[in-house]
């Protein structure tokens, strides 16, 4: 197992982007192959088998062993935030290697009984390593040359690494925790009004009684409750991708995220406001007019397609133009009309009876498209039958059926298990659930979701879309409402309200951001978040309204949550303000909308004069939007006359 630590000054970095203003560089990336430290056995080699087990939300234990069917092994405990790697041998000889080069080995006598190492590679880089075993035996590792410090044969016992940037203050903390390791984690939540607080806690093993040290990424510590905090130390290390971590002594930790938005609902909704479902005359009248000619359209061609995403965003637009025309316009009528035509439209998906119907899939246990087992084409549908994104899918289905539900209560009763089936499936707040896995798309300790699947990735998983992982927790949230679940409501709620900080700490980079490398905010948002580098693009193309507008999609109520005024303003600016890098009025297609509509977060008035004006060509709405709510959400912010 190979262990390595980059810094922030071993970073590479991509061309730097001449036409954004400060010109901030295309990607930036963490060197792979940078061998720090390696923990093996001289058993090991040409014929080494790999497995796995305890697969879990935080943690995975990994074995290695000489040959299948070995007796001897070697196991490692793996969880997210761990303070030291950490291997125990069972019956081989430990071999610890440095692909940097060890400068010294200094035996350093016994923290508690445990065999301490100082080690200094030829980076200037300094590590701890920790050994100890049942008996209390001396391993007596020797240092055979610059690359291999070898112990004892056939001995059983635990060696832990960690990576000390804090001098003695740094090693003596380390020395507290040592000989103790996390094994796996659970988190619990409660809300009380609008205040949520979550807790994450280990489950440790090794000897004593110590406290775990584990690290923190920079959200966790804005949110940690002062007991937590107060359990912080000077020991801080830099993550791939997400700023600098924090070392905290504690086998649990409490986060509190205050004003929780439960008021938000379908209504055009900031901070400022709250959910406005008033809008002037004039809103009412131009609403009507647009709504009137988009209700007409043909919702059955548009989403009886072979792609569950843009099926979903199809229906969900469908849904929210109703909505508007409703509750912001008045017109029953008129919506009646169109939900009547919607149900029908959704039940071809409830009913599984669409090009690819949903499959429960035994291997990893979940609801997949059977798009590529028909067509043998992996990234049909975006990959869904793959796990890619289905939190993205799913997110469009459950909004949809939310709004449906809340316009017509009798219809929830028969469709409620359904639309359950797709939270379950990316969303399931059980671990006791036989059927899918805990909480398969959104990651309690990053706080936000990863998109990628099953498939194999050098830069580790990825997610491309905030936008759409905000819009999940939203539809969550709502649904929770619509059904009266009220656990489901406010557990949307605080997954919504953790995005809008970690979105704002990593993927939406105002000018104060402290946690991307300065020469990268300038482009205001990462493209794409990967584990191990960000690279400034999309999936689909490089046109600066696809990569900062794949992070605005769709704009919903929870978009002026996640995406502050101060966000807004600096990347309008940068990018598509008249004279800046993309000026949105000479933007075509559907991104032009999708531009104008995020305006209202910050000049309402702006983005509802685009889509009242006479002259509107519908081809500047994309699949999921349409002109009905976007004068609606800019008249709700304050556009209209």
């Amino acid at each position: 197992m190979s262990i390595s630590h980059v810094d922030a000054d071993q970073r590479a970095y991509g061309p730097p982007s001449t036409s954004i203003p400060g010109s901030p560089v295309q990607y930036f990336i963490n060197p792979l192959g940078i061998h720090s430290i390696i923990l093996s056995a001289t058993e090991l080699g040409s014929s080494t088998v790999l497995t796995s087990d305890s697969l879990q939300a935080f943690s995975a234990n990994i074995h290695l062993q000489p040959q299948a069917g070995a007796s001897g092994s070697i196991t490692f405990p793996l969880v997210q935030g761990m303070g030291f790697v950490t291997s125990y041998y069972s019956g081989l000889q430990p071999v610890i290697q440095s692909g940097v080069i060890f400068r010294s080995v200094v035996a350093a006598g016994t923290v508690h009984n445990i065999f301490k190492y100082r080690i200094v590679l030829e980076d200037g880089k300094n590590w701890l390593l920790y050994a100890f075993s049942a008996d209390g035996a001396d391993p007596k590792f020797q240092l055979q040359s610059n690359t291999i410090l070898r112990g004892p044969p056939a001995w059983t016992g635990t060696v832990q690494v960690c990576k000390n940037p804090s001098g003695a203050d740094g090693e003596s903390r380390y020395d507290a925790s040592a000989g103790v390791y996390a094994t796996a984690a659970t988190v619990a939540g409660t809300v009380s009004g609008t205040s949520g607080t979550y807790e994450l806690s280990w489950q440790k093993a090794g000897v004593g009684s110590c406290p775990l040290l584990m690290f923190a990424l920079p959200h966790h510590v804005e949110s940690f409750a002062p007991a937590t905090a107060s359990c912080s130390t000077t020991i801080r290390l830099q993550t791939t991708t997400k700023g600098v971590a924090t070392a905290i002594v504690a086998d649990s930790w409490s986060l509190v995220e205050d004003d929780l938005r439960i008021d938000m609902g379908f209504a055009p909704w900031s901070p400022s406001t709250g959910s406005v479902s008033t809008v002037s005359g004039t809103a009412v009248n131009a609403i009507n007019s647009a709504g009137a000619m988009e209700i007409s359209q043909d919702m059955m061609a548009q989403t009886n397609l072979d792609s569950l995403y843009f099926s979903g965003k199809a229906l969900s637009k469908f849904a929210t133009m109703i909505y508007a025309i409703h509750d912001l316009a008045k017109n029953s009528a008129l919506a009646a009309a169109g939900l009547t035509r919607l149900k029908d439209a959704f039940n071809r998906f409830a009913s599984n009876q669409q090009t690819y119907p949903l499959v429960y899939d035994t291997a990893w246990k979940g609801l997949v498209s059977s798009g590529s087992f028909v067509t043998g084409n992996s990234g049909q549908d975006f990959g869904n039958t793959y796990y890619n994104d289905h939190h993205f899918h799913f997110a469009y289905f459950i909004h949809c059926a939310s709004i449906i539900g809340y316009l017509d209560p009798s219809w929830v009763g028969p469709n409620r298990e359904f639309v359950n089936l797709l939270l379950r499936d990316a969303a399931n707040p059980s671990t006791q659930d036989s059927h899918f896995p805990f909480s398969r798309m959104f990651d309690w300790y990053h706080g936000h979701s990863f998109a990628k699947g099953l498939f194999e990735s050098g830069d580790g998983k990825d997610e491309e879309s905030s936008s759409e992982d905000a819009l999940f927790a939203y539809a969550m949230k709502m649904w929770g409402r619509t059904v009266g679940d009220s656990s489901m409501e406010l557990r949307g709620a605080l997954m919504l309200k953790i995005l809008s900080r970690t979105l704002q700490n990593y993927f939406l980079l105002d000018s104060s951001n402290a946690n991307q490398p300065r020469n990268f905010i300038g482009n205001f948002v990462t493209g794409i978040l990967f584990e191990n580098k960000i690279d400034h693009t999309t999936y689909f193309g490089m046109n600066p309204e696809y990569v900062q507008g794949i992070h605005m999609i769709p704009l919903n109520p929870s978009s002026a949550l996640t995406r502050t005024r101060k966000f807004v303003t600096e990347e309008w600016n940068a990018y598509f303000a008249n004279g800046a890098v993309a000026p949105a009025r000479n933007v075509v297609g559907g991104w032009k909308g999708l531009l104008y509509a995020n305006l209202a977060i910050i000049d309402p008035k702006a983005s509802y004069d685009f889509f009242a004006q006479s002259s509107f060509d519908p081809s500047w709405l994309d699949g999921g939007a349409s002109r009905t709510w976007y004068l609606a959400y800019a008249a709700g912010l304050g556009g209209a006359p």
